[in-house]
């Protein structure tokens, strides 16, 4: 697992800073946004649309062929029977839910041991599956992308343009990286941790040494030996402790910053040509990506009301739909089907909600961001950096997302809310 996550960070720089080249040098030729500079990179990234998305959408080719598999799926019960007879089934459709099943089971949806892996949620697999035979999107029109490359190049100053083909051609190439570097790396060798940290729980609490098998999350890898051993190590109690600490935390409880708040990047004179210009490409990429709520040159829209929020638009679309708040990967389960996602921030892990969302807002975020990414590659709408969706918005309240004004409204209250007010 420690390996893996050395290997995504490896590439940080890598799958960073030709974007950031990018935009820098494109935004201050054209004077174009960078929301706008950035959706000439839509369709490079195609993990963004999906965790094992063309195995996924092979599965539902097979599906839509198949009227017996289609009944399978259809089937009302426990979602991880539904799984079971869709892999046991012969032909196309067994060999294809095998071959997404493989990929995706045993990859973590969150950022540790103790975040489950999709496999653990049977119910949004099979939704996802539904979704995607249901809607078959086939591949993401490009038109309206190659249309827009070609007003921002002509905007470009004409001895630029070859290398603005240049910076945009490699930032393509290297785009992918962002949510590939996590899926194929951490997503993985966290969640194959987990299923060896599972096992170390189910033996534990079968001895009696933890309350329950997910509490050996809590443990360090010397304390699973011993007390796996019959060593000393910690009481089932003081594990349960850690356990309700952790669960009970948030990342409001976590300071600001260490020790002091971070200073300015230095002065981009003090560095030479070459380095300069690497500096400039992250300061382009931190300010945005760290900006508290704005496009980068633009001041923060704030001004919000309890039936309003507003935010920064990451892709064009009107949206009406139910919200479902979602504060923890645990919260997958309750997504369904033409849910708009309202969570702090995204990464790479959500993907494999992906076919299920009609819309994203979070509260964090810029256009770099992951949640932007997936809203352009997916082509729904999305509005992040709202400060304050997920306290603001209702969980299941039908709700407005307006991709041009940045603006989510609450058209209607969640129905258990309404009928707590009726009584």
């Amino acid at each position: 697992m420690a390996e893996m996550i050395t290997l995504h960070h490896t590439y940080n720089f890598t799958g960073m800073l030709p974007t950031g080249d990018y935009l820098a040098h494109v935004c201050e030729w054209t004077g174009v946004s960078t929301g706008e500079a950035l959706s000439l990179l839509r369709g490079t990234s195609p993990l963004a649309r999906g965790i094992a998305i063309d195995e996924l959408e092979a599965l539902a080719k097979a599906l839509r062929a198949s009227e017996e598999g289609r009944a399978v799926l259809a089937r009302r019960g426990h979602a991880q029977s539904v799984l079971d007879a869709l892999v046991a089934m012969p032909g196309e459709v067994g060999v294809a839910a095998r071959g997404y099943l493989d990929l995706v089971r045993y990859r973590s949806i969150g950022y540790d041991v103790s975040d489950k892996t999709a496999g653990e949620l049977p119910d949004m697999l099979v939704r996802a599956i539904r979704a995607t035979v249901e809607q078959d999107r086939g591949q993401e029109a490009l038109a309206a992308r190659d249309e827009k490359e070609r007003e921002i190049r002509a905007r470009v100053p004409a001895g630029r343009r070859a290398q603005f083909d240049e910076l945009l051609g490699e930032a393509r190439l290297v785009n992918r990286l962002r949510d590939e570097r996590g899926i194929y790396a951490d997503s993985w060798g966290t969640g194959l941790a987990r299923r060896a940290v599972l096992e170390v729980g189910r033996r534990l609490a079968s001895a009696g040494k933890v309350e329950d098998r997910e509490h050996a999350a809590d443990l360090t890898v010397d304390e699973m030996f011993a007390l796996l051993e019959g060593r000393s190590g910690p009481s089932a109690a003081e594990i349960g402790k850690r356990t309700l600490y952790r669960a009970t935390m948030t990342l409001e409880h976590a300071p600001p910053w260490l020790n002091a708040p971070p200073g300015e990047p230095p002065p981009l004179d003090v560095f030479p040509a070459a380095a300069r210009r690497a500096m400039k490409a992250m300061n382009m990429l931190m300010a945005d990506m760290t900006a508290d709520h704005a496009d980068v040159g633009k001041p923060p829209e704030t001004e919000s009301s309890a039936v309003r929020v507003k935010g920064l638009t990451i892709n064009a679309g009107v949206y009406e739909g139910t919200a479902r708040v979602v504060l923890d990967p645990a919260d997958f389960g309750r997504i369904q089907k033409g849910d708009v996602l309202v969570t702090r921030s995204t990464s790479a892990y959500f993907n494999v909600v992906l076919p299920l969302l009609g819309a994203i807002v979070t509260d964090r975020g810029g256009q770099l961001s992951h949640a932007a990414i997936v809203a352009r590659e997916y082509g729904i709408p999305g509005i992040v950096g709202t400060k304050e969706a997920t306290t603001t918005i209702p969980d299941g309240a039908r709700v407005r997302v307006d991709g041009a004004t940045g603006e989510v409204t609450v058209l209607a209250a969640a129905p258990s809310f309404v009928a707590e007010v009726a009584l």
